[in-house]
């Protein structure tokens, strides 16, 4: 049993925010209501479009609304902040200004891909924004791994379709494309393949178990949300 509040800032797809909080609820080591852990979900969709990055200059539309809901969960009593977004986490600094701990989901995953790959080279896949600000490559090739990614016509083809056929609830469609992406980076060398976009895991899982590891950052970043109510 935990007193600790779990904030979840999400929207970013709904569908991914709605997984999260059942994966939530299904990984917890409980036996009765009283046993899981107290979590206020935000799922806001109309946060502007994280694809694209973060603004080089000009005005950001996205981080005026990751610290609304932020604020609304702080003033709700969360005592941290699980964000299953991927892309999301390139204001992950500014978000963390706002003074409550952020779980990161690149470290999250880092724990579970240390269980089947503790080293070598690992693919990555996710929204080209995500690549594009090297959210995973700069965080786990610091940890000893080295990173490899789709190519620009693999992102075309196979990733990103894949990624809004899930945000339009077509989940069944997104899995051919995606599970292609995953075994060509396995063919070029990855022990395993981290879904480093939180609509994959749910295309990936609308088919056949792949042939080699797949870490996904959903239940990642739902087990690193469990230690830290657990304490």
């Amino acid at each position: 049993m935990t007193d600790r509040i779990l904030g979840v800032l999400g929207g970013m797809g709904p569908l991914a925010s709605a997984q999260f909080m059942a994966r939530l609820t299904l990984l917890t080591p409980a036996v009765r209501d009283q046993e899981h852990i107290p979590a206020v979900l935000w799922s806001d969709p109309r946060v502007p479009d994280r694809s694209r990055g973060r603004p080089a200059s000009g005005p950001d539309e996205v981080l005026p609304w990751l610290q609304r809901g932020l604020r609304g969960l702080k003033a709700a009593g969360c005592g941290a902040i699980a964000m299953p977004c991927n892309t999301a986490h390139g204001w992950y600094d500014d978000l963390t200004a706002e003074g409550l701990p952020i779980l990161h989901i690149v470290d999250a995953a880092a724990a579970a891909l240390r269980a089947v790959a503790p080293s070598g080279t690992v693919g990555i896949m996710g929204t080209a924004a995500t690549l594009a600000m090297r959210l995973y490559q700069d965080r786990l090739d610091h940890q000893g791994w080295h990173c490899i990614t789709p190519d620009a016509e693999e992102m075309a083809r196979l990733v990103t379709p894949s990624i809004a056929a899930v945000k339009a609830n077509r989940v069944v469609d997104a899995y051919a494309p995606l599970a292609e992406a995953a075994r060509l980076l396995a063919a070029r060398g990855a022990k395993a393949v981290v879904l480093g976009c939180t609509e994959i895991p749910l295309g990936i899982q609308a088919g056949p178990k792949l042939e080699f590891p797949v870490i996904d950052t959903i239940d990642s970043l739902a087990l690193a949300a469990i230690a830290w109510a657990r304490g």
